[in-house]
């Protein structure tokens, strides 16, 4: 593994988002002098904070998986991810409902979920759903730590048995045919492949690789933190702090200074000037290019994901229908993807990802008071309405949004909101989103793994990219990871790659002390 040359005793990490603070914590475990800077006044990113009258908003992901990714950053310094964040388990992870009005509770336990296939669908189904349950787990450690968890230098290190072992398993056979090899019934299939939409393809021509992702939310358990996905980093920036990282909030990095091919300082609005032996880029990747100057060749334009339109309401009134995460499928199916990534219209009969934080923590919202999020995904800028057109665009697609929801069940929505927020490719645009789209580049095969953008920068020797961007890609699992990998690529640390089909987190809470206590607008 290619490591940065020279001296790596002083580290400027820049974005304190899950991959900058996952990184800031494997660094200071290896002996580094970490400073973190930070544009915003506190620590998130993606997953930030912003409070609407008495409601606590996560402003980015909304459920943690892969638990123990976090806890090994953690574990870097000598700290646990439970002695700050307290976990608990959702049972159900999800609930999905059709367009024909069946609902099924998705459960990452094998004998409730067979037996919940078994109600919904009849004992072939159950039977199929516990072979792709097999296969699932097969595909995740064939795939884990040789082709997620890893650095690559060359396209050459995918020359491996364990390219052989995916191989065999169909992993490199389109998606959707795949997961219907075990399942005939089309409503069981959306369930285990619209995970394809966070790698930004679609199911139809998503390699059946990308069938880990459904891995990490159908079979190794999905958790809420208490007070909210925010409680992730502000925790991991308490740990980082206390041993021993230096925190600049509401600094944000205009330049680099560069002597020798090397970065020896950088410097913030402000016109400090902080020196540094290594820099680690874990802002957006545009924004990490701007910085440099440049933007590595490629032979073709790199590819983001659709987009998302998010409502966040805070409402007087709740649905027994709604679990803590409902997945509301339209009718359509390989037409609703079409829009997405082909033509950018606007969803005819959409998908919608529903969330009530809620349910598990009342504290997010004012007394006798709830807490919905509504995720509309959207074409990105590239393809779709620029991000200018949504300034009048956005309030129209709100108002039709909430009709869907009526329509849908929750009737009443429109006048139990108190409080709102919308959020639009304008504002993920703002916030320095390429292509309007906070899911980043997708994962094209020619844009994943070794052909992803890679982590170290060409022509200068001293820096190091991390975040959604790069290796090994887009959520909270992946991002995690990318922050360990690239403080390899500092320390030359053995990173373990473990493979962990059932974390079993604990539930203990500790409180976490301003300023990393503190809300901050994502915008």
């Amino acid at each position: 593994m290619r490591t940065v040359p020279g001296p790596t005793d002083r580290v400027i990490v820049v974005g304190a988002g899950l991959s900058g603070l996952a990184c800031a914590l494997h660094l200071v475990g290896a002996g580094r002098q970490v400073t973190v800077v930070e544009r915003d006044a506190g620590p998130g990113g993606r997953a930030g904070r912003v409070r609407l009258g008495g409601y606590e908003v996560d402003t980015g992901p909304t459920v943690l998986t892969m638990p123990h990714l976090a806890d090994e950053a953690f574990a870097a310094v000598g700290d646990s991810l439970h002695r700050h964040v307290e976990l608990t388990a959702l049972h159900p992870a999800y609930r999905a409902c059709f367009a024909d009005g069946t609902s099924l509770d998705v459960h990452t336990d094998g004998e409730a979920m067979e037996a919940e296939v078994r109600r919904f669908a009849g004992p072939a189904e159950a039977r199929g759903y516990r072979e792709l349950r097999n296969w699932l787990e097969r595909l995740y450690r064939a795939q884990m730590r040789r082709f997620i968890d890893t650095n690559f230098d060359s396209p050459l290190q995918l020359l491996h048995p364990d390219l052989a072992r995916l191989a065999a398993l169909g992993g490199f056979g389109r998606l959707d045919p795949r997961i219907g090899r075990f399942l005939a019934d089309p409503r069981l299939r959306r369930v285990f492949s619209f995970q394809a939409l966070y790698a930004g393809v679609t199911p139809a021509r998503a390699l059946a690789a990308y069938a880990v992702i459904a891995y990490m939310d159908t079979v190794a358990g999905v958790w809420f933190p208490r007070g909210g996905m925010h409680a992730l980093p502000r925790g991991m920036a308490k740990a980082a702090a206390g041993a021993g990282a230096e925190f600049r909030w509401s600094a944000e990095v205009t330049s680099l200074e560069r002597t020798a091919g090397r970065v020896r300082a950088v410097r913030l609005a402000s016109g400090e000037r902080i020196p540094c032996d290594t820099v680690v880029l874990a802002c957006e990747l545009s924004t990490a290019y701007r910085l440099l100057g440049r933007a590595p060749q490629r032979p073709a334009r790199l590819r983001h994901s659709p987009s998302a339109v998010v409502l966040h309401a805070g409402t007087d009134r709740t649905w027994d229908s709604l679990s803590h995460h409902t997945l509301s499928f339209g009718g359509a199916w390989e037409r609703t993807f079409e829009e997405l990534t082909g033509s950018g219209r606007l969803m005819s009969d959409p998908s919608l990802l529903i969330t009530r934080p809620t349910t598990h923590d009342p504290a997010l919202a004012p007394p006798g008071k709830h807490l919905h999020y509504v995720l509309a995904p959207c074409p990105n800028t590239s393809v779709g309405p620029s991000a200018a057109a949504w300034r009048d665009l956005g309030p129209r697609y709100r108002d039709s949004l909430v009709a869907e929801l009526e329509r849908r069940g929750l009737d009443g929505f429109a006048n139990s909101v108190q409080e709102e927020l919308l959020v639009t490719p304008l504002d993920w645009a703002a916030q320095g989103h390429a292509a309007g789209s906070p899911f980043s580049v997708s994962h094209t095969f020619a844009q994943t793994g070794p052909f992803r953008p890679r982590n170290l920068v060409r022509g200068v020797e001293n820096v190091v990219l991390a975040g959604c961007g790069t290796t090994p890609g887009v959520g909270v699992p992946t991002v995690l990871i990318s922050g360990k990998l690239a403080a390899a690529r500092v320390t030359g640390g053995v990173h373990s790659g473990a493979v962990r089909t059932r974390p079993a987190p604990r539930a203990t809470r500790v409180a976490v002390s301003s300023p990393l206590e503190g809300t901050h607008d994502p915008s």
